[in-house]
């Protein structure tokens, strides 16, 4: 059964390939006629602003989230003293076993092959949209005239 959190996850990762693969699509549509070749750059380069603005973002979320941390935490350290009495050992660190630390770290590694992926996935969909949104020149029938001179 799924939770809330794997099917959030899972419609990000779909409503992103496909919003990649559809402004491929529509970037060299726009464009006019090209060659595939080029097709493709738009989509690369259309990918490559989608991450670059993402990771802006990511970034800007986080260090807002911690700025509001950090302007909340005289009231926190308020917080946290008037309920001492009830917290056995405030002072206690926290005791992490080699195997836990083990899964920690291969969380992580987990995490950091998976966005990997899932952007090379991403740039997969931009260049499949580019490349079906290509559009031939046209060439027109010439007639040859004889020039009389």
């Amino acid at each position: 059964m799924w939770n809330v959190g794997s099917a959030v996850g899972s419609w990000a990762i779909i409503s992103l390939f496909l919003s990649l693969f559809l402004g491929g699509w529509t970037t060299t549509r726009a464009c006019g006629p090209m060659n595939r070749s080029t097709g493709l750059l738009n989509g690369a380069i259309l990918w490559a602003t989608t991450l670059a603005i993402s990771a802006w973002l990511i970034s800007s979320g986080v260090s807002g989230a911690l700025g509001i941390t950090a302007s909340n935490a005289g009231e926190v350290l308020n917080q946290a003293q008037q309920n001492a009495a009830n917290i056995p050992n405030p002072t206690a660190i926290p005791n992490v076993t080699a195997q836990q630390t083990r899964d920690i770290a291969g969380n992580a590694a987990k995490v950091g092959w998976s966005v990997a992926i899932d952007s090379l996935l991403g740039l997969a969909a931009s260049l499949i949209g580019s490349s079906i949104g290509t559009r031939s020149p046209r060439i027109n029938a010439t007639t040859t005239t004889t020039v009389q001179h």
